[in-house]
């Protein structure tokens, strides 16, 4: 059986889902909206084996029995009827009790789990992870973490061109430090801000699906580098292309060994390949929004995982389409 935890309309969902729809394998459907109704018991036994059960008023399923698992939901406080409750009503406090209890299960189960809380939490400390990147051989830009604006100033001046961004793994739009920025430097006081040292070159987009890679660089639509944030670029009204790449087989190699060594299964890598042929790796999502790169290019992304995900089945045989290969 394999679970999967989500939110339908989400792009990466669904276009899973169907996947495993098409080669006809087992599913166990959860659509979070309606974590109100649901209900979750996990049981460690004795000898560390993991079960327990996961109910909504339309099914249950035998966790012990799960043994795959797609895991992309959305914070529950997001969930709109969760936060129409607001914090300290029951329905607040069940949401809450029912992710932790069904994160514990995922980090615990010996079932394949896309992805894993637990490794993916490097994703909550851009720092912390761009050392991990470093750790696994990839170049990473200069960095500095700061609440001191004469720091910025310093780093600003010896680099040049600096860029900014989050610290933590939420969303934020990477800009480059200009003159306009530098009567608000002083902000940096009451946040710790990320700098770091401007890299020159083509984005591309790496997804990691086990030991399969698939590349997409983005580029301008005039074929220059591409826009600081490509994914905002239609903001400023820069047109982008993608398309299908190659990677250096050795930089393919340290993809995979990153993803590996980051405990994730499936991951989403931003690199810049520079003028001089040198490439920087600035960051790794392990719970990648695919379908932007999947249609952009038409690499069955969605499903690899769900060929991944059927591979680890072990109680009938399920025919993978010749596609999913």
């Amino acid at each position: 059986m394999i679970l999967l935890w989500g939110v339908p309309g989400d792009g990466p969902f669904d276009r899973v889902h169907e996947a495993l729809r098409r080669a006809g394998a087992p599913i166990a459907f959860f659509d979070q909206r309606v974590l109100a109704d649901a209900r979750i018991a996990l049981i460690v036994e004795a000898d560390a084996t993991i079960g327990g059960s996961l109910e909504t008023p339309d099914q249950a399923v035998d966790l012990g029995a799960v043994t795959a698992a797609y895991l992309r939901s959305y914070d529950c406080r997001r969930i709109p009827s969760v936060r129409r409750a607001g914090p300290g009503s029951a329905l607040w406090q069940h949401a809450l009790d029912l992710e932790d209890t069904l994160s514990c299960w995922a980090d615990l189960t010996p079932a394949l789990v896309v992805n894993r809380p637990a490794a993916m939490a490097s994703n909550n400390s851009k720092p912390y992870q761009t050392n991990q990147i470093r750790d696994t051989g990839f170049a990473v830009p200069e960095t500095l973490v700061t609440t001191d604006p004469d720091a910025v100033l310093a780093f600003w001046q010896r680099h040049g061109a600096v860029i900014y961004k989050s610290n933590s793994g939420v969303r934020s739009i990477v800009a480059r430090l200009t003159n306009m920025h530098r009567e608000r430097l002083g902000d940096v006081a009451w946040c710790p801000t990320q700098f770091q040292q401007h890299i020159p070159g083509v984005d591309h987009r790496v997804h990691v699906v086990r030991d399969r890679v698939f590349a997409s660089e983005i580029r301008s639509a005039s074929g220059d580098f591409a826009y600081e944030d490509y994914r905002y670029a239609p903001r400023a009204g820069v047109e982008i292309t993608i398309r299908a790449s190659t990677l250096p087989g050795d930089i393919a190699d340290l993809c995979r060994t990153l993803t590996a060594d980051l405990g994730l299964s499936l991951s989403g890598i931003d690199l810049r390949l520079t003028p001089t042929g040198e490439w920087y790796c600035f960051e790794v999502n392990p719970s990648p929004a695919f379908t932007y790169y999947q249609e952009g290019t038409g690499q069955p992304i969605a499903e690899a995982i769900a060929a991944l995900l059927i591979k680890t089945r072990t109680n009938r045989t399920v025919r993978i389409p010749y596609e999913m290969l």
